[in-house]
């Protein structure tokens, strides 16, 4: 991937991360909150809160904007799409169903067994 087209990929990870980011991007899964909103559950300042909402903004994971004399926060459904499928570049194979194997293998040794009765 040439480095130009990597950048926005580099801010959505960064964005991603910080646990406190992460928190949020859960919290506005749910609906749309004010800012202030989004602040309430954190032990941290406005201002802490409003940097890691920009963060998020500049990653292109949320949109903000003013609503009256208070700043909502939105979450941008197709923000993570890129990331999403870098990622499914990494999953080429199919996850093993142990339970199947299990079965396969019980298969394949109740045949040795009757093929060779004499270990």
């Amino acid at each position: 991937m040439p480095q130009d087209a990597a950048a926005p990929l580099d801010m959505v990870f960064a964005a991603l991360a910080d646990p406190t980011r992460r928190a949020i991007l859960s919290m506005l899964l749910e609906d749309d909150m004010a800012v202030t909103d989004v602040a309430e559950p954190f032990q941290m300042s406005l201002a802490a809160i409003s940097k890691h909402l920009m963060v998020l903004a500049d990653a292109g994971l949320i949109t903000q904007e003013k609503r009256g004399r208070v700043k909502w926060c939105k979450l941008e459904p197709d923000a993570l799409r890129a990331a999403s499928v870098w990622m499914q570049g990494f999953g080429q194979f199919d996850p093993v169903d142990l339970d199947q194997f299990e079965r396969f293998l019980a298969t394949e040794l109740d045949d040795a067994a009757e093929a060779d009765p004499h270990p």
